[in-house]
């Protein structure tokens, strides 16, 4: 596990940019890494457009969104047992994300899947590696359930507009490719598949740490392609 040099020194771990997924699951499984969203925040937006209060399959979307958010929340085993609290089948009564899911399901919301999303993240063991997003959607809930005629969607969009305005705190462990992190540093870089950038990313990836670099790669010799 790499560490900062001293208490005050961060670590940028940085990944192929043709892989947001690999990151956000490298962060996911790494603990304390937090990745570096892009100010689209597109993931948010999709989500958004996508989430219908009214549809059957709303809280398996919202438990999903969480899952894709925080580490160790268990999107399908939540909706089993709310599944199984609404038939009278469980065998144990409910936990407190599980009441509320429950809550959520028989009257649907913008500030029932608030207080879901919040719920999950008080549970022991998860923690939000992607916070911004997550911030940025509970901001986006509640600013719709507030507002009279204005959608998730469109509420997602403000939010999306007033984090193009926000300067981006660099957290202690960021995870993120060349083109997130381009313009940051820290006093360690970790480069994850080097083997797989071509030269220009992999220029910006090793000048990123101003102290200390570790590279991983399939293979002892670097040997990039030319970048476009």
């Amino acid at each position: 596990r790499v560490r900062p040099l001293d208490d005050q020194g961060c670590v940028l771990i940085i990944g192929d940019s043709r892989n947001p997924d690999g990151q956000r699951q490298f962060a996911s499984q790494t603990p304390g890494a937090i990745t570096v969203e892009a100010v689209d925040l597109r993931d948010l937006v999709t989500f958004a457009g996508a989430f219908d209060l009214a549809a059957p399959d709303a809280l398996e979307r919202l438990a999903g969104f969480a899952q894709s958010v925080m580490r160790n929340v268990g999107a399908a085993d939540l909706v089993r047992r709310v599944q199984s609290l609404q038939r009278g089948t469980a065998r144990n009564p409910p936990t407190d994300v599980e009441a509320i899911a429950l809550s959520f399901v028989r009257t649907p919301s913008h500030r029932a899947a608030v207080d879901v999303l919040v719920e999950i993240n008080k549970e022991a063991g998860v923690c939000a590696h992607r916070p911004a997003v997550l911030r940025a959607c509970i901001k986006a809930l509640q600013l719709c359930g507030g507002t009279e005629g204005l959608s998730f969607h469109e509420a997602a969009v403000r939010m999306r507009e007033q984090n193009r305005l926000v300067g981006r705190p660099l957290p202690k462990r960021a995870v993120g490719s060349t083109l997130l992190l381009k313009g940051l540093e820290a006093e360690v870089a970790v480069i994850l598949n080097g083997s797989d950038l071509d030269a220009r990313n992999l220029y910006v990836a090793m000048t990123r740490g101003s102290k200390s670099l570790i590279v991983c790669a399939s293979g002892p010799i670097l040997n990039p392609r030319a970048g476009l």
